[in-house]
């Protein structure tokens, strides 16, 4: 099949036009189908991400059908038909009554239960998924329903099967068991089919727990606050309010649990929160990127499916809210949804909490903390598609590793764009060790960032240390390779003062660059500090599409003290190693234009030079040092 990488242009419904999809439409007439090819056809109004949720199914099914040898599932509308009709008798616990899906939600269904393996025994294909939708959209009715079914269905004929409902907080989780357990009782009383199948199984509905004595089999609840997840083997596992800063505490013992357990799915569900470093939405960003390189199958058996705005400025579109909030798309209930939405905004943007509207309500992700560094969307309107580096003058900063954290350089190219307006674009490289993570693999969950799809792009090289410590050979070649092959005209070297290694006394001794020892304290680093958050908001500074940075950027908090302020972290974990680096390299950088910086400064241009710069400058043909001026030797006899 065609390669196709949505990372850069990310027009999904232009690529998707250029598509012969034909045997698709033909072939696969399920609703979930049908609903992406109206989202991808611009029927319907939908975000980015959907879009590309519906683009990656719709390419999925072209692999199936053309038997692609690297693709090994199946979209099976048996198993869809299966679903569909049962969430078609599922009450409702809140209306007494099945209620009628709509085809976001059979989309969501089909799309967690249709995909299978096509290699080996019959099973899902999405062992994970990531939900995300704004807050009052049934969310928790669909996971009642995806429980009822795995518990009733799948599980029928298997015996010590272990099913889960988790939240955060114990009443959490008690609001959606309680939502499973009514539904399943519900579904006992009134229908004679799983009335048997109660008798049969012994199934009996508990405060705690649903368990069909005879088959051992168990519906449990457990809350995040107590953790006591080990145990069991969970065949399908809910964890609702996934967004949360906690969150990610112990789902590793849900997921390590499910190894070999036929069927199982862990899926997670949540509104956007106003936590950015969270398994949860780590997990969307790396989402979006493996569905974005519709080439690459490292993510194939996860499941990413997000109704969100695409900007904060569409609060004030109400024509656009059905991207967060699909069940404006219900005739009977769009206009009271709308109206009802436009009056929520109103009242907290007159309290002074639109992003928590913005959040909660269109379900966008914003940097909402007090102590923010920066804002999501100032880092994100940055960025530009490409910078030519060939020849420019550049100031470097350095930031050295301690075990855990990465090596970072930072790169700031003084420039003046079209307009003449003076800019700064800045750009990283950052040295992966993982030694104390144990293994590159662990090194990108816990930091939330793919490294090695990134060290593909240029953006980081993973240390070739043994022992996963950073390599200072190999660090300190990629500098001088860089600069090297882009003909860069150094300005400056900025590094932390603390952080003088043998390797920058090596670079030193082998360098006729300037070096700065910069101090990493308040009085030294809070005006660059205050500069690149200025140069953010102003739209003076520009950047790539860079998750490495990104990352960093969102990470940085402010530390405040009677001298100034200075960026820091809220926790080891976090990486903001080459937001220190940029900011050393800053430093000098950020007067680059001013008459009195260090780059105007005529007595330090030679001092800048390369010997073979000052050679030619001394000497040479063209030479303006006026040592080789004629009149300076044109001495007579008076002059002895």
């Amino acid at each position: 099949m065609e390669k196709i990488d949505l990372t850069r242009d990310k027009d999904v419904l232009k690529v998707f036009k250029s598509l012969n999809t034909y045997s698709i439409r033909r072939n696969y007439r399920d609703t979930g189908t049908k609903y992406a090819f109206k989202v991808l056809d611009g029927k319907q109004v939908a975000g980015y991400q959907l879009k590309l949720a519906c683009f990656r199914h719709i390419r999925d099914l072209m692999r199936s059908e053309e038997n692609d040898d690297n693709f090994m599932y199946v979209y099976n509308l048996k198993k869809v038909r299966s679903i569909l009709n049962f969430a078609s008798i599922c009450p409702d616990p809140d209306a007494g009554k099945p209620l009628p899906l709509m085809d976001w939600q059979k989309f969501i269904l089909s799309m967690l239960v249709g995909w299978r393996t096509s290699v080996g025994r019959d099973d899902k294909r999405f062992t994970a998924a990531s939900i995300s939708i704004a807050r009052k959209q049934g969310k928790t009715y669909l996971a009642a329903i995806i429980l009822a079914y795995s518990f009733f269905l799948e599980a029928n004929g298997l015996h010590n099967q272990d099913f889960l409902v988790a939240a955060n907080t114990s009443d959490q989780t008690s609001k959606l068991y309680g939502y499973v357990s009514d539904m399943i009782n519900s579904l006992i009383d009134n229908d004679p089919l799983f009335g048997r199948l109660a008798k049969n199984q012994e199934i009996v509905v508990q405060e705690k727990m649903i368990i069909a004595k005879k088959v051992r089999n168990r519906l449990v609840k457990v809350s995040n606050e107590s953790g006591k997840f080990d145990g069991y083997h969970f065949t399908t596992a809910i964890y609702d309010e996934a967004g949360d800063e906690n969150a990610g505490k112990y789902t590793s013992r849900i997921t390590t649990g499910q190894n070999d357990v036929r069927y199982h799915q862990f899926i997670k569900i949540s509104t956007a929160y106003e936590f950015l470093d969270t398994e949860f939405y780590n997990g969307l960003k790396r989402g979006q990127q493996a569905m974005e390189q519709d080439f690459n199958r490292d993510f194939d058996y996860e499941l990413f499916l997000v109704w969100s705005q695409d900007s904060e400025e569409e609060v004030f579109k109400p024509e656009t809210w059905e991207k967060s909030t699909p069940l404006i798309g219900m005739p009977d209930r769009r206009q009271s949804t709308i109206d009802s939405l436009e009056k929520l905004r109103e009242t907290m943007m007159a309290e002074g909490k639109v992003s928590e509207f913005q959040n909660k309500s269109m379900n966008i992700y914003l940097q909402n903390s007090s102590r923010a560094y920066l804002k999501l969307k100032d880092v994100t309107d940055a960025i530009i598609s490409d910078f030519n580096v060939k020849g420019r003058e550049v100031y470097i900063g350095f930031d050295y590793s301690m075990m855990s954290d990465n090596t970072a350089f930072a790169f700031v190219y003084p420039y003046v764009d079209k307009n003449g307006v003076n800019k700064w674009h800045i750009e990283q490289h950052s040295f992966i060790p993982w030694n104390k993570a144990g293994s590159i693999e662990a090194k990108e969950k816990q930091d939330g960032i793919n490294y090695r799809a990134l060290e593909e792009l240029g953006l980081c090289t993973i240390t070739t240390h043994p022992e996963g410590l950073i390599n200072p050979d190999q660090v300190y070649r990629y500098m001088l390779e860089y600069v090297d092959n882009n003909s860069l005209q150094v300005m400056l070297f900025a590094y932390d003062y603390y952080g003088a290694t043998d390797y920058i006394k090596r670079m030193e001794n082998n360098l006729s660059w300037e070096f700065l020892p910069l101090k990493q304290t308040t009085p030294y680093v809070m005006n660059p500090t205050k500069f690149l958050q200025t140069g953010f908001i102003e739209k003076t500074i520009t950047r790539l599409d860079d998750k490495v940075m990104e990352k960093a950027l969102l990470n940085a908090v402010i530390k405040e003290d009677k001298v100034g302020i200075q960026v820091d972290k809220d926790k080891a974990t976090l990486k903001i190693d080459v937001v220190d680096a940029i900011i050393d390299a800053l430093y000098q950088s950020m007067y680059h234009f001013e008459e009195f910086s260090e780059i105007n400064n005529p007595s330090k241009a030679v001092e800048r030079m390369t010997p073979q710069e000052r050679y030619d400058w001394l000497f040479g043909e063209n030479s303006d040092s006026g040592v080789m001026d004629d009149e300076l030797y044109d001495w007579s006899d008076d002059d002895f």
